[in-house]
């Protein structure tokens, strides 16, 4: 089962910190444009980004930070950038890693790895397995993954679990067998480079995330503009269906 309480069935947990932050990081090509550089540069300094985000979110007390680094449609990207973005991913797990570990953060990957390299796989299973007694933040990796995708692979291992049951299915059920079911629902959702959309991005984990988008691209997404997106979060009313009577009632 969940570890987490669901928004759409009870009241979770709250505070001044999100305890789970998904970010879509977009704006790494028109970044390079910008500069007059490849789009491969604004990919590479993206990857700086995240550096410095996972820490500053380890500073912070954010316990979960969710990153959609390739959704399941941009294969659709021309053939030499996915390329290049599946061996940015591959350099990456072999240098940051360790680096992980040693400061006490677990990373898991979720999406379909259906159509990764051996390769690719091999190091994502050692990252992970390395990892997984950390008790510090949790990083999370979207890639080659969609909100839709999600969605089908836990209905279908729902219902080879259950064979036989028909039409008596709960939100409950299924929870179990999403991707991020060993994480919180987002509390905070951020997207850069100025487009307003989730883009299939953890379409059932969003029901009751606070939206945050800006136009800053993200190879410029630094820690004072994460923390102006937490400065965002911390001035909304969360109510999860209830009354801000209700709520200054509870206060």
């Amino acid at each position: 089962m969940p570890l987490f309480t669901s928004s759409t069935r009870s009241i979770p947990e709250t505070g001044d910190v999100p305890r789970h932050i998904a970010i879509i990081m977009d704006g790494n090509g028109r970044w390079a444009k910008k500069r007059f550089l490849p789009r491969i540069a604004g990919h590479k300094r993206g990857v700086e980004i995240v550096r410095n985000t996972v820490k500053a979110c380890t500073e912070m007390g954010v316990g979960y930070l969710t990153l959609f680094a390739f959704s399941s449609e941009n294969w659709r990207r021309p053939a030499e950038e996915v390329t290049f973005l599946m061996q940015l991913f591959m350099l990456a797990l072999e240098q940051e890693v360790a680096k992980l570990h040693k400061n006490n953060i677990r990373l898991k990957v979720i999406g379909d790895r259906s159509r990764f390299e051996a390769k690719l796989v091999e190091l994502i299973e050692h990252a992970e397995s390395l990892t997984h007694g950390n008790s510090g933040l949790t990083l999370t990796i979207a890639a080659n993954y969609g909100g839709r995708w999600d969605l089908l692979q836990a209905a279908h291992r729902m219902l080879e679990a259950n064979p036989g049951r028909a039409l008596t299915f709960k939100e409950e059920d299924l929870e179990p067998y999403l991707s991020t079911c060993y994480a919180p629902e987002p509390d905070l959702f951020i997207r850069t480079g100025g487009e307003q959309r989730v883009s299939n991005f953890m379409l059932w984990q969003l029901a009751y995330a606070e939206l945050y988008f800006t136009d800053t691209l993200w190879p410029d997404f630094n820690t004072m503009a994460l923390k102006r997106a937490i400065k965002s979060f911390q001035e909304r009313e969360r109510r999860f269906g209830r009354t801000s009577e209700q709520l200054k009632k509870n206060a």
